[in-house]
C-alpha cells in the first residue's frame, strides 16, 4: 500500500513523515515549489520537536519524496490523505473551503480505480458528504471517502500522531473501513483505539473536541476574573478542582489564553455552521469562551498599565514570548504578540524574545523590536511580562535579570513562574488572578 499527503504545512509535513516512520511509501505534494525544495532536502519549514530528524531519515532512506505534480501523485498512490488548511474567511466566523475543494478539483481526475480518499483538514459538519458528491462527479465509481480528523497539538505533533488516543474515521462502506484499518494496523495492534462512524460524527469529534478544550480554558479564566475582583488565588483554585475526578487537571490553568491555527477559528467556524443548520442556540455559548478568551488580553495590557503608573509612554516593556505556545514557532493569532502590540500602539517602547518564534513574529509584527535574548529583551525594561511558557522562562534566574531592567517587576501571563523566587529576588510579581503582594 502507497500513501500520498496532499498540503504540506504542520498537518501534512507531519502526517506524511510518520506514514513513512510507520513503514509506508509516502509522496507528499504542495503546489508551493520552494517548500517542496525545502521539504526534499529533509528540512522543515516550521519548528516542530522531533519532526525534522524523521522527516530527513526517511527522505534519505527514499521512502519519502515530495512533487508539485498532480498526475504523479494519482498514479502513485492507494490512499490519498487531504491536509489543507481551513482558515477563518476573512470578515465572517465560517471556515474558508476553498483549500480543501482546490486540493480535491485537482485530485480528482487522476485518481486511479479503488482509490480511497482521506480528509484530515478540520472542515464544518456536512462537508465530507458534499466532497463525496464532488469526487462522484469526477473520480472513478470505485473512488471511495473517508474522513479521519486530526487531532494534533503544537509541539507534540508526532507523538500525537504515532501514539494518539483514539482514531477516528468516518465511513459509508465496509471497504473504505477496511482499508483505514489496514493503514493504521501498527498503531492498533499497540492498542490505539479505533473509532468507525459516519462522515457527521467524525466531523464533529474534532470541532466538540476543540469546543470543549477551549471552554475549559475559559472556564478557569473566567474563574481568575473572578479571583481577582475577590481577593482569591486562581492558581490554587484550579490546584483544588483538579483533584476532582470529573473535572481534572489538563487545561484548567488560568492565564493569557489560547490562540494558535486551531481553537480560536475552529470555534467560530463551529458556531457558524450551527447557525447555517438552524441549530445557533446550541452553541451561543462559544460567543462568551471566546470574549473571556479575548478579555485576558486587555487584563494584561491593563495591568502592564498599572505596573508603568497608569501609562506607557516613555516606558520599556520587555515581553517574554511570541508562540501561541511553547515548542512551537507559530504565531498564528498569538496572544503574547496581541498583548505586545497593543500596548505599543498605546505609546510602549516593546522588545519582544521568543526560543524559537522571532523570524515568524517579525513577519507577521515588522514594527515591533526584538532581540535575541531574554537579557537583552529585558535591558532597561520597567515591566517584565512573560506571556509564552517555554522551559527557558521558567529556569532564568530572577536574581542576574534583575540587574539588567530599569525596574524589577514581572507580570507572569501563564502563571507558572515561582512568585516566591522572584520576590525573593527584590521583584514585584503579579498574575492574571492571584492577589498582589
Amino acid at each position: 500500500m502507497r500513501i500520498t499527503v496532499i498540503g504540506t504545512g504542520y498537518l501534512g509535513a507531519t502526517h506524511a513523515a510518520c506514514m513513512a516512520e510507520l513503514g509506508y511509501e509516502v509522496l507528499g505534494l504542495d503546489i508551493d515549489p520552494e517548500k517542496i525544495a525545502t521539504l526534499s532536502q529533509g528540512r522543515v519549514p516550521m519548528y516542530e520537536p522531533g519532526l525534522e530528524d524523521l522527516l530527513e531519515r526517511h527522505v534519505s532512506s527514499g521512502r519519502l519524496r515530495f512533487t508539485t505534480d498532480w498526475a504523479e501523485v494519482g498514479a502513485f498512490g492507494d490512499v490519498h490523505f487531504v491536509c489543507t488548511n481551513t482558515p477563518q474567511r476573512k470578515g465572517e466566523f465560517a471556515a474558508d473551503m476553498s483549500y480543501v475543494e482546490a486540493a480535491f478539483d485537482a485530485l480528482a481526475p487522476h485518481l486511479r480505480e479503488d482509490a480511497v480518499v482521506v480528509g484530515k483538514s478540520t472542515v464544518p459538519v456536512g462537508s465530507a458528504a458534499r466532497l463525496a458528491e464532488r469526487l462522484a462527479a469526477v473520480a472513478p465509481a470505485s473512488v471511495e471517502l473517508a474522513w479521519n480528523p486530526e487531532f494534533l497539538r503544537e509541539g507534540y505533533a508526532v507523538q500525537d500522531t504515532l501514539r494518539p488516543d483514539r482514531l477516528v474515521v468516518g465511513v459509508r462502506s465496509e471497504r473504505a473501513e477496511a482499508v483505514l484499518r489496514e493503514v493504521y494496523a501498527p498503531l492498533t495492534g499497540a492498542g490505539v483505539p479505533f473509532l468507525a462512524t459516519d462522515f457527521a460524527t467524525a466531523e464533529l469529534v474534532k470541532t466538540a473536541a476543540n469546543s470543549f478544550l477551549a471552554t475549559k480554558i475559559s472556564f478557569i479564566n473566567a474563574m481568575a476574573e473572578v479571583c481577582e475582583a475577590s481577593g482569591a488565588d486562581v492558581v490554587q483554585l484550579s490546584a483544588a478542582l483538579a483533584f476532582d475526578e470529573r473535572i481534572g487537571g489538563k487545561f484548567l490553568n488560568a492565564g493569557l489564553g489560547f490562540g494558535g491555527g486551531c481553537l480560536p477559528k475552529d470555534i467560530r467556524a463551529f458556531m457558524a455552521r450551527a447557525g447555517e443548520l438552524g441549530a445557533d442556540q446550541a452553541l451561543t455559548f462559544l460567543r462568551e469562551v471566546d470574549s473571556i478568551n479575548m478579555r485576558r488580553r486587555s487584563r494584561m495590557v491593563e495591568l502592564a498599565r498599572e505596573q508603568c503608573d497608569g501609562g506607557f509612554l516613555g516606558r520599556r516593556i520587555a515581553v517574554l514570548g511570541a508562540a501561541f505556545k511553547p515548542n512551537s514557532d507559530d504565531v498564528r493569532d498569538s496572544p503574547a504578540l496581541n498583548v505586545a502590540a497593543q500596548i505599543q500602539l498605546q505609546g510602549g517602547q516593546v522588545t519582544v524574545y521568543d526560543p524559537k518564534a522571532m523570524d515568524n513574529a517579525r513577519k507577521l509584527f515588522p514594527g515591533l523590536s526584538f532581540a535575541p535574548t531574554a537579557f537583552e529583551a529585558a535591558a532597561g525594561a520597567h515591566v517584565v511580562l512573560h506571556l509564552t511558557e517555554w522551559q527557558e522562562f521558567r529556569d532564568l534566574d530572577p536574581a542576574e535579570l534583575a540587574a539588567v531592567v530599569a525596574e524589577p517587576r514581572v507580570l507572569d501571563g501563564r502563571n507558572v513562574l515561582d512568585p516566591q523566587r522572584w520576590r525573593a529576588a527584590g521583584w514585584t510579581y503579579r498574575a492574571l488572578g492571584r492577589p498582589g503582594e
